[in-house]
């Protein structure tokens, strides 16, 4: 019986899309003509009665209803794979290394024991500094990035985008904040935290001087002592929203627009895609971060 379930080759179709954001490079990946990638994506669209995949000139974006397919289609291709495995554990062994920044750590390492789970012999080393490691040259195996690479041998895919929001601690708000609301005209009469110099072209850090912020009174290229320094009243900071709900004392403020979502990519070296347990840690970390972020 004829039924408009997508099959795995459609599946597999539509996260090769998904992972390379342009029928072009999709075919690629799949040896096959772009235009039978579009062909194929379009039949699906007429069988289920929705777009899935909008065309711009950017690329290609998925819709949240064809995420969920994604989620489906990266479940089917890690369980095909272990399959086609021996069934060893020890297959998927040896040492991954996963460099990100502080503000990651968390939801990090509890994503990490879960994997570790599923592979007792593959074993994690976690890289948390502010320097971004070189992964050309394999000071690391995997990356998550608030940045893209500019290197031609690194892929870099975009995971999300974080919502960010701007945040003081319950004592601050108080004191200086009736109300929670944080109108532009009174921006520079606040305390501020920020990025250091460093750091200082990113949209937040922009956002922040096109907000108003003047007085920045502790700056950092530490997530961790930016969190701490807004937690014990030190002024006001952009954070994300995930990463604040799980602080304690803090408010957000009402303002008006919203500060610019922070950008994640999943970065790794190409040739890494041919070492099995760099590949199975890169798409366990690509498919709970689609699930989170938007």
């Amino acid at each position: 019986m004829k039924t408009n379930e997508p099959s795995w080759d459609d599946l597999r179709i539509l996260l090769a899309v998904h992972r390379d954001q342009s029928f072009v490079a999709a075919g690629k990946t799949l040896g096959v003509a772009a235009s039978a990638v579009a062909r194929r994506i379009e039949a699906m669209e007429r069988s289920l009665g929705r777009v899935l995949v909008r065309r711009g000139n950017d690329g290609t974006r998925l819709d949240p209803d064809a995420l969920r397919l994604v989620a489906l289609a990266e479940e089917l291709e890690l369980g095909l794979a272990s399959l086609a495995r021996d069934g060893r554990a020890a297959q998927v062994s040896g040492t991954v290394r996963v460099s990100l920044s502080e503000a990651f750590v968390r939801p990090m390492v509890l994503l990490l024991a879960r994997l570790r789970g599923a592979h007792p012999a593959l074993d994690i080393e976690l890289i948390s500094e502010a320097r971004v490691v070189d992964l050309a040259r394999r000071e690391a195996d995997i990356g998550i990035r608030i940045v893209r690479s500019a290197s031609a041998a690194i892929v870099s895919k975009l995971l999300g985008r974080a919502s960010t929001g701007l945040f003081a601690s319950r004592e601050y708000v108080e004191r200086r904040l009736p109300g929670a609301k944080l109108p532009r005209e009174v921006a520079a009469q606040h305390d501020w935290v920020g990025l250091d110099a460093s750091l200082e072209r990113l949209p937040q850090e922009q956002w922040l001087r096109d907000y108003g912020a003047k007085r920045f009174t502790f700056r950092s290229n530490s997530a961790l002592a930016i969190e701490q320094a807004v937690q014990a009243g030190m002024g006001i900071a952009v954070l994300g929203v995930v990463q604040a709900s799980s602080l304690s004392d803090l408010v957000r403020l009402e303002i008006d627009p919203a500060p610019p979502p922070v950008e994640v990519f999943l970065a790794f070296h190409r040739d890494a895609r041919r070492t099995p347990r760099i590949r199975v840690v890169a798409r366990e970390i690509e498919a709970d971060a689609r699930r989170q972020l938007r």
